[in-house]
């Protein structure tokens, strides 16, 4: 196609005031019916020098038109034939790319290396995590979304799925409206979107300089925690709410720093010295301490925890200095009887293994109904143990200590023969039992006065 005079010129005028409008070659050329060859040779030598990877959809002038005419948002779309997710982010200024999108405060999310980039600062983007993440009853649920779709197409009134799910009408009529586009509501897509709200990425409060940045950054020169500048802001500013800032916002500020480089700095405002986050696991989501399984101390019997019958032990080790030597201990609960059990081959696991069970083994058959022990890596053959000696171990909670407080209180008395920070080995066999010997010869006020060693006698003889 040929273009002469004044028409050339009026042509070449417009093609240039739509490529000003959008960005691109080809895209204005398409939308005046011209050539691509001919649209290039007048933007060159208008001066015009292409960006690169800068796209335009077609047809989003069309959509601007519309919404500036005041069309709605899910008209306009539907009229131009893009997704409504599209359009919502035309109109708030979102750049996408790939993987990429670019929100006007600046903040950009990378779904490909999953993170979030705001200011130079870098903190993980929501992915899959976020839509299996499980959360409050009150958020719909991937399954529910699904419901949804199905009775929806089926008719079924805002009410009647309500019912169903065993939610307000109003909560599926907000679903429905928030998370429908071009081709109806979709569940999956709804979910995604959810998501993707949840987050509600704003600028980190202690980005910008100003009072409230000075005031934490003083707070950590002067060795305060975050969470005593926390509660420092709300004493000195009890009226101002710009001067307030969480714990955890604190702490995220640290830690992306270290990211950034500034590990040594981090380590001094920090007293742990960690420069990286320690993650914490929900109990339930441990994994196994042991290889086989433990039986924990809510399983234990009844008759254990109120020791009205003998024979159910609890035991421990005395570390002695640097942790290179040990002393294993058991107390049986209703006596109060105590025995110590000799480590010259170390306290790892089949060590300890074998010197309790050889130590168990000389008891009579009434007196062997259970042991009581912590999470220590000592008693990962657990139940080797049990099936040379045929003691079921039970297992303390982690960081309980009263769940043996016989044991501790045992350890306790053995500390004025074995101080903390001394070498054990240097004690041998004869050594622990003229120690044990001793000690269960003591009266004790919780036996009535009786010792140990009585107890034990009577239960030997009856």
């Amino acid at each position: 196609m040929a273009f002469e005079g004044k028409d050339a010129a009026e042509l070449r005028a417009k093609f240039l005031e739509v490529l000003d409008r959008v960005g691109k070659i080809s895209v204005a050329a398409d939308e005046l019916g011209i050539g691509h060859a001919l649209g290039r040779s007048w933007a060159r030598e208008a001066g015009f020098k292409a960006v690169r990877g800068r796209r335009r959809h077609p047809r989003r002038g069309e959509y601007e038109q519309l919404r500036a005419k005041g069309v709605p948002q899910g008209r306009a779309a539907e009229q131009v034939g893009v997704n409504q997710r599209t359009a919502r982010d035309w109109d708030r200024g979102v750049k996408k790319s790939t993987n990429a999108r670019t929100y006007p405060g600046g903040l950009r999310v990378d779904y490909a290396a999953g993170t979030a980039t705001m200011g130079g600062m870098t903190s993980p983007a929501p992915g899959l995590a976020a839509l299996e993440k499980q959360l409050h009853p009150r958020f719909l649920t991937l399954a529910e979304r699904e419901q949804v779709r199905d009775l929806h197409a089926a008719g079924q009134s805002l009410r009647a799925i309500g019912r169903t799910l065993g939610r307000p009408a109003s909560t599926v009529l907000r679903e429905i409206r928030a998370n429908s586009g071009r081709d109806g509501y979709q569940p999956y897509a709804a979910h995604r979107a959810a998501a993707a709200r949840r987050p509600r990425p704003k600028e980190h409060k202690l980005l910008a300089a100003g009072p409230l940045r000075e005031f934490v950054a003083d707070g950590l020169r002067r060795r305060w925690s975050p969470e005593q500048i926390c509660h420092a802001l709300r004493k000195e500013h009890p009226g101002d709410q710009s001067m307030r800032v969480s714990v955890e916002t604190i702490y995220q500020a640290l830690y992306l720093q270290a990211r950034g480089g500034l590990k040594r700095e981090v380590q001094a405002a920090i007293r742990t010295g960690r420069a990286r986050r320690r993650p914490r696991r929900d109990p339930g989501q441990r994994t196994e301490r042991f290889s086989d399984p433990m039986i924990m101390i809510s399983d234990r019997p009844a008759e254990a925890e109120d020791r009205a019958v003998p024979g159910h032990w609890e035991g421990d080790l005395i570390i002695g200095e640097g942790g290179r030597s040990a002393i294993a201990t058991l107390v049986e609960r209703s006596t109060r009887y105590t025995m110590l059990v000799h480590l010259p081959g170390g306290h790892d696991a089949e060590s300890v293994r074998d010197a309790l069970a050889g130590t168990i083994a000389a008891l009579p058959a009434h007196l062997r109904g259970s042991l009581t022990w912590d999470q220590g890596s000592e008693m990962a053959r657990h139940r080797q143990f049990t099936i040379a000696t045929g003691m079921p171990v039970y297992f303390c909670d982690p960081l309980s200590p009263s769940h043996r407080g016989t044991t501790e209180n045992t350890n306790g008395l053995l500390r004025q023969y074995f101080p903390k920070g001394t070498d054990l080995t240097a004690h041998g066999p004869e050594d622990l039992e003229h120690v044990a010997q001793e000690l269960n010869g003591r009266p004790r006020k919780t036996l009535g006065w009786d010792t140990p060693a009585e107890r034990l006698r009577d239960l030997l003889t009856t």
